[in-house]
């Protein structure tokens, strides 16, 4: 069981140059867990592809809806108290703070891309590499 952030699940749908190693990680644990954010997070990621014309609508709404049913059972409530204990410990945002939270409560690693959280939670977060690779 791991804890993937927004942008992982988005190398994942979206056939791009990460979508390789996207998919190792989740041939190495297929259990994947996020924070309710995750939806609006990969909405917004999808938006972009339509309106710059890399993804019709019809193949965003197909991906949005694989990946929401690929996450039945394991889309999560994050504590606030928990997010704004990460947020005031850091520099964070608090929408990272929400998968930190979530991973340190299952208490399973954070897999993401992005360099603020790695730098902040080094024990917890690992790059999709690093992730392949233990």
């Amino acid at each position: 069981m791991i804890v993937v952030d927004s942008n992982v699940v988005a190398y994942y749908w979206v056939n791009g140059p990460l979508t390789e190693i996207a998919q190792r990680v989740q041939t190495k644990d297929s259990e994947w867990h996020v924070p309710i954010l995750w939806r609006s997070e990969m909405r917004s990621i999808l938006t972009g592809y339509l309106r710059d014309g890399s993804l019709s609508a019809g193949q965003i709404t197909r991906l949005m809806t694989s990946a929401e049913e690929s996450f039945v059972g394991r889309e999560h409530i994050v504590s606030s108290d928990k997010v704004f204990q990460i947020a005031g410990e850091t520099r964070l945002s608090a929408y990272n703070c929400e998968f930190v939270a979530l991973a340190s409560t299952l208490g399973v690693p954070l897999v993401t891309a992005d360099k603020a959280v790695l730098k902040a939670f080094p024990d917890r977060a690992l790059t999709m590499q690093q992730f392949v690779e233990r």
